[in-house]
């Protein structure tokens, strides 16, 4: 089973039905899983906090949600994350391309991995970083403990889980 195949399975396993995606090349597999799979209604967001927005929708119509995003957005939805997902305790998992680390070819993504682990531990989120593609194996647990304590939760994957820039 690929790396991409395996996270789906593991939302599928964990009942998330709804995910909101914003278009990033390193996750570009998973995203295409998503929309292939009929048990996950997928809708395409432009900006991350409105991704949010739509996943606090479907959590308040009964269903469970997660975001996929690239890390360098982070900034944008600080605002959403605290106002609505934490204030109303809505369980949020995060799968997040953590980009700017070492080997990055694109110089404006390294200035938000300087910031991105303060930022989600200042907002007390819980972080886990995915190096390897065995780290995957961590994800049912992730996603079962976002829904027991009903809080956002990040799921950084760098370059060297995805193979590479």
């Amino acid at each position: 089973m690929s790396i991409d195949e395996r996270i789906v399975a593991d939302l599928v396993a964990n009942r998330i039905e709804f995910v909101t995606t914003v278009p990033c090349k390193q996750l570009g597999g998973v995203i295409e899983r998503i929309e292939a799979c009929p048990d996950i209604h997928h809708v395409p967001a432009n900006k991350e906090d409105e991704g949010m927005g739509l996943c606090a929708g479907a959590f308040m119509a009964g269903k469970r949600p997660m975001i996929i995003m690239q890390n360098t957005a982070l900034g944008v939805t600080i605002n959403t994350l605290v106002t609505l997902t934490q204030f109303y305790r809505m369980p949020l998992p995060m799968l997040i391309s953590y980009r700017g680390e070492l080997g990055e070819p694109v110089a404006c993504q390294v200035e938000m991995a300087v910031h991105t682990k303060a930022l989600l531990a200042q907002l007390h989120i819980p972080t886990y970083h995915f190096h390897k593609q065995d780290d995957v194996a961590e994800l049912d647990k992730i996603l079962k403990h976002t829904f027991m304590c009903n809080k956002p939760v990040a799921i950084l994957t760098d370059a060297s889980f995805w193979g590479g820039y």
